[in-house]
Parts: C-alpha cells; structure tokens; sequence
C-alpha cells in the first residue's frame, strides 16, 4: 500500500508538472464519439500540449469524459470553460450547426481555436468568422486532418513531381447507402437534419475531400453544380453532383449519392495524367500508382489517433513555430463550393441552334 501510495503521488507530481510546462493548454467544447479515439487522446500525447479540461451541456457525460480520459477538469456551460485562465486554445467538437458561435466565443475569449469540419453551416457564417479571425488577431486551424496524413502527403509528392505527367483528369465518387458505413456509428442523427449538419451526408464527408483536392490543386478559378432528393423517403438532399475548375485548367468532377445498395458502395478518387493514373480511397489506406514504369502500390497504416499529425501541426502554429496547416480562408472557399454544390435550382441546359 505504501508503495502504492508512492506511485500515485509521483503520477500526481509528473501530471502537474507536464501540465506547467506545456506550452499549448487545450478545453475541448463538445466531447462526444469524435474525441474519444481520433482526436481527444492527441492532444496529451503532442509535445508542448495538455488537455486540461472539458465541456458537455450534458454534465454527467461531460465528468464520466474527464474521469475515463484523466482530464483535470470538467464544465457544462462553455462560459465556465473559456472563463478559465489557464486555457489558451479551444478545440470545437460539437455538430456544425454550434461552431460559428463557439468559435467565435473563443475568439473574444483571446484563445486560439482548432474547430471541426465542416467549419461552419454555410458560407455566409464561414465569412464572418474569417473576419473574426482578422479582427481579434487570434489564430484558428480548421479540422481537415486528412491532408497531414502520410498517405496524402505521398498523393501530393507524386502529383509534385510528375509521376504521372500533366494532370488531364480528376474523378470522384463517394456513393453509399442510407446508412452509410463511413459515419461514426451512433452518431448519425444529427448529420440527416440540415438544421444541425448543414444538408445531410454530404456536409459531412464531402469537406473531407473537397478540402483534398483544394490541397492537392491549389486556387479553384470556377465551380458548379447541384444537389436533389431523390428518393422520397429522404429529409435531406441525397444525391450531389459538381465541377471545379482550377486555376491551373486541372478539371474536377464530384459525385456524391446517398441512396444505392450497399453493394453498389464505392469511394475512390481517380487523377489521370498524360503518363498514367493514381486512384485512391479517401476513406482508405492506399495508393495505387499506375503509370509507364508499371504498376505500384503504396499501403498506409494510419495513426492510432488519425487526427495527431493535424494537431501537431496546430500546436506548432500556435507556438509559432510553423505555417498554419489548414486556414480559415481555405475553410472559406470550401463553404463557398458546398454551397454551390447543394443548391437546388437547376439552370436549363443552352442547345445548339
């Protein structure tokens, strides 16, 4: 027992001291299903940083959180979170419809912010938010964590260096059922009312790999397409289509259904050059690289916490030790193109007379 005794005195002794020195204190706002394995854990495990509370409306699930993750302390209102002094950067976990407000919040708080995707409900809240960004001189990091990871790293040096030629191509598809086996079981309520998620499936994988092709091809010059319902038992839209045109004349074309069999499931990303193609999964873990040269595959094991290489990119933009990896002007511009995407008033085709 007295050694016992000893022992947790000591882990006592090593929390607080770790917690002293860490340079980035983080509060999380909203710990539900998304924290509790790709992200939440991340943040003790990256240097320079400490999770040192959390907040849940819930104050019961909010404490069970704090208790099974060792986080020192616990609110249920997020005036009580951004009030501790302690605190200097905000991770925003909650559903869309809640992170213009908290991030916001935070912002005026003098805490610096790393906010989950999509970053807001629609553009127009995204804009102001990127004026608040300015206007407080904080600094925000938008949750597209998928462009630190090394699989897409390895997409982005091959498409660098010219593996496959001039690109002439890029062809998505993300085509599920109605219960779409990419989303977080147990959670997917909240992401078919438009009024939480922003429009369904949709708005809530799609930042996932628009924000991908915005990384791997730079500054779109133009951008179309639509959204419908079609089958009549949805709520929300379930069926998207869209073209982007980029400034370097590299086409994209999107599409995204929420309404085929699950055997009719695909997710892959096809880029086709003058010298060969390279097609992924965004969902996935590898690369299939076909070219003149043959054929390569490239596998990943991603991180037990995929959402790390992203927070120690965060953290290291909030100590000023490196670029910010995914800004709110880009977040920006990906609101622009969802919303562009998901109208659904369809322009009659021009004929050729």
């Amino acid at each position: 027992m007295k050694n016992l005794y000893k022992k947790n005195l000591l882990e006592d002794w090593n929390n607080k001291n770790k917690m002293e020195k860490a340079k980035v204190r983080w509060g999380i706002i909203g710990c539900g299903d998304v924290t509790e394995k790709k992200s939440g854990p991340a943040f003790n495990k990256v240097k320079d940083s400490q999770l040192l509370a959390v907040m849940r409306r819930d104050a019961a699930k909010a404490a069970d959180y704090a208790q099974r993750h060792q986080v020192p302390d616990w609110y249920s209102k997020v005036e009580d979170l951004l009030d501790n002094p302690t605190l200097n950067a905000i991770y925003v976990a909650t559903p869309p419809s809640s992170h213009f407000d908290y991030a916001l919040k935070a912002l005026k708080a003098g805490k610096n912010v790393y906010v989950e995707k999509p970053v807001t409900l629609n553009a127009e809240e995204a804009r102001l938010l990127s004026e608040a960004v300015i206007k407080t001189n904080g600094k925000l990091v938008v949750a597209h964590y998928r462009r630190q990871l090394p699989m897409f790293l390895k997409v982005k040096e091959l498409l660098k260096v010219g593996q496959i030629g001039a690109i002439r191509t890029v062809q998505l598809r993300l085509w599920q059922s109605r219960s779409p086996e990419l989303v977080t079981t147990g959670a997917a309520d909240w992401r078919t009312d438009p009024t939480i998620s922003g429009g369904g499936y949709f708005f809530d994988l799609a930042p996932h790999q628009l924000d991908l092709m915005l990384y791997f091809f730079g500054t779109p010059l133009s951008y179309d397409g639509f959204s419908q319902v079609q089958d009549g038992a949805s709520s929300v839209v379930d069926h998207t289509t869209g073209t982007i045109l980029f400034e370097n004349q590299i086409i994209f074309n999107g599409s995204w259904c929420f309404n085929v069999r699950s055997e009719d499931n695909i997710d892959r990303c096809e880029i086709v050059g003058s010298e060969g193609k390279i097609t992924f999964s965004i969902f996935g873990n590898s690369i299939l690289l076909r070219s003149d040269q043959g054929e390569k595959e490239f596998v990943f094991d991603h991180p037990e916490h995929i959402q790390y290489p992203m927070i120690a990119s965060t953290v290291a933009f909030f100590e000023g030790k490196g670029p910010n990896p995914a800004s709110m002007e880009e977040a920006l511009t990906l609101m622009e193109i969802m919303d562009c995407f998901s109208k659904k008033e369809i322009k009659p085709f021009h004929t050729r007379k």
